[in-house]
């Protein structure tokens, strides 16, 4: 595999390298690119770990502010999870295998910095599963959606049963879990799991467009929007509490008092993070 480059462009910050990712960091945006083309970025424990270390230094490095997640070539997003590293599973290892996959798409979905899914063709498995653990999706219309894991005699092991339900709704998620049924770009579009649908020339741009508007507002306020997002679907959690009690936080800091302050002088703020 090749390792990641380092940025050229943001000189002031050193990232790390990985086996199975190419990395960049650019005005505050960090780029992971799941880098196994000759197996349709399918993933594999390697990936999996790389994915979680990248996460990692995005949530500790203070020059990256949003991050892009996609995949290298023209084919793939990432097409699954590499059927040579499970097809001998049994349940006991089967369950373990599932639960660490768990634990790092949640890691995605919790994480306090915004998160899109470029998602520029085939997501599968694995691959869905990851772009859903993102709080966007932007579509390539060469992209296509899928949880074909029926067709293993499997079912989704990394969430896809419970956020392709929570993403377009019930009926329509339990006819793709059991007919592992693939759908085009326009149809996820359609059904509400991609924000957007481009052409593969403007997936990136999009990306960047949507995240620097993001990244130019007050970074607790955004972390704290998603607490409360994933508040709504965590089980015992009383999501109307979790935004009063966020609400309350937001009101202590710095950034309110700068945003507030700058709407009154009809100026544009300028937001610390404080």
């Amino acid at each position: 595999m090749n390792s990641s480059t380092l940025a050229e462009i943001d000189t002031t910050t050193e990232l790390m390298t990985f086996q199975t990712l190419l990395t960049s960091l650019e005005n505050g945006i960090f780029t992971i690119t799941v880098n196994r083309p000759d197996k349709l970025n399918a993933l594999n424990k390697a990936t999996l770990e790389d994915l979680s270390n990248a996460l990692a230094e995005a949530k500790s490095n203070n020059d990256i502010k949003g991050i892009i997640i996609t995949g290298s070539g023209e084919k793939a997003f990432v097409a699954g999870a590499d059927i040579s590293e499970f097809a001998q599973l049994d349940s006991k290892a089967g369950v373990a295998f599932a639960a660490k996959g768990q634990a790092i798409y949640k890691e995605i979905e919790n994480c306090p910095k915004p998160i899109i899914a470029a998602v520029n063709g085939f997501a599968l498995g694995g691959g869905c599963e990851l772009a859903m653990a993102c709080h966007m999706r932007i579509a390539s219309d060469k992209a296509k959606f899928g949880q074909p894991e029926v067709s293993l005699g499997l079912i989704p092991g990394y969430g896809g049963t419970q956020r392709l339900t929570q993403h377009i709704g019930r009926g329509r998620a339990t006819e793709l879990l059991m007919t592992g049924d693939i759908i085009n770009a326009s149809d996820a579009y359609r059904v509400g799991l991609c924000n957007y649908l481009v052409t593969p020339e403007e997936l990136i741009p999009k990306c960047t467009e949507i995240l620097t508007r993001i990244i130019s507002k007050a970074p607790f306020a955004v972390a704290e929007i998603v607490k409360c997002v994933d508040a709504h679907y965590t089980d015992g959690v009383d999501g109307f509490k979790v935004e009063v009690q966020s609400f309350g936080a937001c009101c202590d800091t710095d950034d309110f008092k700068e945003g507030s302050t700058a709407f009154l002088a009809k100026r544009k703020p300028v937001f610390t993070g404080k």
